[in-house]
This record gives structure tokens, C-alpha cells and sequence, in this order.
């Protein structure tokens, strides 16, 4: 009996990630795609933004926690925000005073974001209570993203940063950002119904 009930647990579990992502999620125009690498233009958006610093997992959990506790009331208006996909991780950039213009990570730092929903503006959205959320207008941009199943682990981050960034390499396209990590569903969703997106931003 014990067999079924695990059973019947493990498919509400693989359903109900997939139900727990259909939420409002960015809208982007393809431009170009080739197998799973797309080039996305993306129109202006805001976004609720935590900076915080140590080793990956532990940062975008940490910076998950302090935005959701944003949207779920903690704001000037105690008003709820409704969730949105994906999380958003990227290490926090410096750029150098140099021709060209380059950028590198700098130290441990991760920014983690929500994009807003698309009804509000920086006017009505409430304003956090918390300093360390910032709320930020994001100017329209173009993106090369290849998206991936699986477990968010390194390895499988890494691997296919290799490929978006050969991608970038052989499209003789000009990488405008560091690496940003997308992760669209919650934890307990099965690795191969997840969906992960690795973004670099490209110039036109």
C-alpha cells in the first residue's frame, strides 16, 4: 500500500510544479533560433532586485527570500504582488574605464530579481520596506538565452554557458553582460519538467 501512496505523492509533486510556474512570465520577440538557443528581444520592464553576496545557492535562496517577502506584503502599502516567473541570479558587475568597454564579475556578489507583472509602473507599484530590495526600471534589451532541463547544480549552469557562449562566438555577436541565470519553476518540480534559461545580453 505504502508503494502507491509514494506513487500518487510523486505525480502530485511532478503536476504541481508546472501548475505553480504558470504565472505571468516576461514577453520577449524571437529574433533568431537555432535547436535550444534563442536571440530575444526583450521590451523595458521593472524589476524587484536583492544584491547579496556569498556562494551561489545559498545567495539566490537568501535573495529569494528577502524579494518574496516584498510581494507577499512586506511593502508600504502591505499589498500583495503577484508571483511572476523566472527568478533571475547574476553576479554583480563592474565596468572597466577602457575601450573597449568590458565587464567582469566583482567579488561574490549576486544580483537576484523579480520581474514585476506588466500592469504596474514604478509609480504604483508599493515600495519596499526593506532597503536592500530596490525596485529598478530595466531599459529594453537584446538577449542571447539557451534554455535547458535539470537540476540548477554548477555543472549543468556551466556546461551550457559554454554553449550559449560559442553560440555568441560563431553568430560574431558582441556580449554585453555577464551571465544571467533564470530559473522558472519551484524546487520540488521534477528535474526534467524544470525549465532553466542561461541570458547573456547581446548587441544589436
Amino acid at each position: 500500500m505504502w508503494w502507491i501512496i509514494l506513487g500518487v505523492v510523486a505525480f502530485g509533486a511532478a503536476a504541481w510544479g508546472p501548475v505553480m510556474s504558470n504565472v505571468e512570465q516576461p514577453k520577449y520577440a524571437v529574433v533568431e533560433s537555432l535547436g535550444s538557443i534563442e536571440i530575444r528581444d526583450y521590451p523595458p520592464m521593472i524589476v524587484a532586485e536583492a544584491e547579496v553576496q556569498g556562494e551561489r545557492k545559498a545567495a539566490i535562496n537568501q535573495g529569494f527570500r528577502m524579494i518574496a517577502d516584498y510581494i507577499f506584503g512586506n511593502n508600504a502599502s502591505v499589498r500583495k504582488v503577484a508571483m511572476t516567473a523566472p527568478v533571475t541570479q547574476q553576479a554583480s558587475e563592474q565596468i572597466a574605464m577602457t575601450a573597449p568597454v568590458t565587464q567582469e564579475a566583482e567579488g561574490a556578489g549576486w544580483k537576484i530579481r523579480f520581474v514585476m507583472p506588466g500592469s504596474y509602473t514604478m509609480e504604483s507599484l508599493p515600495k519596499p520596506n526593506n532597503d536592500a530590495v530596490k525596485l529598478r526600471a530595466i531599459e529594453g534589451k537584446r538577449f542571447a538565452v539557451i534554455r535547458f532541463s535539470g537540476m540548477s547544480s554548477g555543472d549543468n549552469l556551466e556546461v551550457h554557458e559554454s554553449k550559449l557562449a560559442s553560440f555568441i562566438k560563431e553568430k560574431q555577436l558582441q556580449p554585453l553582460s555577464v551571465a544571467t541565470y533564470a530559473f522558472y519553476n519551484p524546487p520540488w518540480t521534477l528535474p526534467f519538467l524544470r525549465r532553466n534559461e542561461v541570458m547573456v545580453e547581446v548587441g544589436k
